[in-house]
């Protein structure tokens, strides 16, 4: 069965730091420069490239970008393209994470 969950931001972090998800980001290099989650794959939607994708991890494959949307496309994408049977797509993305208070990596 394929599928894609909605996750919340808490939920997505307590995955990862379980050492029981990966976190994709799908947004653009650019949107870098505001804020990232350490430890989240960096794979942009313009550019996507599923090689970058863990499939084989044994873990669950969080995405995630700048308010969920893009994120979605990108699970429903794998999904139907048969590259993963679940993905979670980070509700709210990014946004939401901040408004959790949950930790990001500044950069320059």
């Amino acid at each position: 069965m394929t599928q894609i969950t909605e996750i919340d931001p808490v939920t997505a972090n307590q995955w990862a730091n379980d050492g029981e998800a990966i976190l994709i980001d799908v947004r653009e290099q650019s949107e870098l420069t505001q804020a990232s989650v350490n430890g989240a794959i960096h794979v942009p939607m313009s550019s996507f490239d599923q090689s970058l994708i863990p499939v084989d991890s044994g873990k669950k494959i969080v995405i995630f970008c700048a308010h969920g949307q893009r994120s979605l496309q990108v699970s429903q994408y794998l999904i139907a393209n048969g590259i993963l049977a679940e993905a979670h797509n980070l509700t709210g993305g990014l946004a939401a994470w901040l408004e959790a208070g949950l930790p990001v990596e500044s950069n320059p």
